[in-house]
C-alpha cells in the first residue's frame, strides 16, 4: 500500500509539471503533427497500438483479483472499459484520411495508460479495503452522479468525435471549424467530453486514484485545447474569434 500511496504522489506531481511542459510544446500529433517527434505511422494504427494496452491489462487485473464477480468493482470496470473499447477498438478504425501519428508519443501513452491501468485497477481490484465498495455503494450519491457525469462526457465525447470525422469532404485535406453539440461553447469539445468522462470516473469510485486520472486527463488536454484555439485563431481568424468559444471548460476556459 506504501508503495502504491507513493505511486499517486508521484503521478499528481508529474501531472503538474506535464501540464506547465505542455504549454511550451505542443503533442505534435492530429491538427499539431510536428515532424520533429521523428518516424511516424497511420492514425489508426497509432491509436489502436496506444489504447488497447490499458483495455488489456485492466481485464488481466480483473481476471486475476478475488473481486472479480463482485458488483460494485464490476461496474467500476464494465464503464472503464467501455470507454477503452470504443477508444481502441472503434474509434481508431473511423477515422478518415491519411493522418500520421509519432511513435514516441504512441510510446509515451502506452506507457501512461499502463500505469493508468495499474492505478485504477490496482485501487479497485486489490487495496481499496474489503468492505468499502459493496453492492450498496451502487445507491450511494456518489455513484449515481458519478455514472450520470461518466455518461455525458461519453456522449459528449463520442458526439464531437463524430462531428470531426464528418468536417471534410471525400478527398479534402483542407481544416475546417467544427459546429454543433459542445462545438457551440468550446473549441476543443471532444476533449471537454473525456475530461468530464473522468471526472465522473473520479466522482462514481470516490477515488483517490480516479482524481488522478481526472487530473491527468486535464493536464495533457487543456494545453493542447488552448493549442488548436490559437491555431483556428489563426488560420481562420474573425469567422473563428467571433464565436467567443473557449478552449476546453465551457463560459470559463
Amino acid at each position: 500500500m506504501q508503495a502504491y500511496t507513493i505511486l499517486l504522489w508521484v503521478m499528481t506531481a508529474l501531472a503538474v509539471v506535464v501540464f506547465i511542459a505542455l504549454f511550451f510544446v505542443d503533442a505534435g500529433y492530429g491538427m499539431l503533427l510536428n515532424r520533429r517527434w521523428g518516424r511516424t505511422i497511420s492514425n489508426r494504427w497509432g491509436w489502436f497500438v496506444m489504447e488497447a494496452p490499458v483495455f488489456l491489462f485492466m481485464t488481466v487485473l480483473w481476471l486475476l483479483s478475488d473481486r472479480r464477480f463482485e458488483v460494485a468493482p464490476l461496474c467500476f470496470l464494465l464503464l472503464f472499459q467501455i470507454h477503452y473499447f470504443q477508444r481502441a477498438f472503434v474509434f481508431p478504425f473511423l477515422l478518415r484520411g491519411k493522418g500520421r501519428m509519432p511513435i514516441a508519443i504512441i510510446a509515451m501513452g502506452i506507457l501512461f495508460n499502463t500505469i493508468n491501468a495499474l492505478m485504477q485497477g490496482g485501487w479497485i481490484f486489490y487495496l481499496a479495503p474489503a468492505d468499502r465498495y459493496t453492492p450498496d455503494w451502487l445507491l450511494t450519491p456518489q455513484f449515481i452522479i458519478g455514472t450520470l457525469i461518466f455518461l455525458f462526457g461519453m456522449v459528449v465525447n463520442i458526439q464531437s468525435d463524430y462531428i470531426i470525422r464528418h468536417l471534410r469532404r471525400p478527398g479534402e485535406t483542407v481544416h475546417r471549424i467544427p459546429y454543433g453539440g459542445m462545438f457551440r461553447y468550446v473549441s476543443s469539445a471532444n476533449y471537454f467530453g473525456e475530461f468530464v468522462e473522468w471526472v465522473g470516473f473520479a466522482v462514481l469510485t470516490w477515488s483517490w486514484s480516479g482524481a488522478v486520472f481526472a487530473l491527468w486527463t486535464f493536464a495533457n488536454l487543456a494545453p493542447r485545447a488552448v493549442a488548436l484555439h490559437k491555431r483556428y485563431e489563426t488560420e481562420f481568424g474573425e469567422s473563428f474569434t467571433r464565436l467567443h468559444r473557449k478552449c476546453i471548460l465551457p463560459f470559463i476556459f
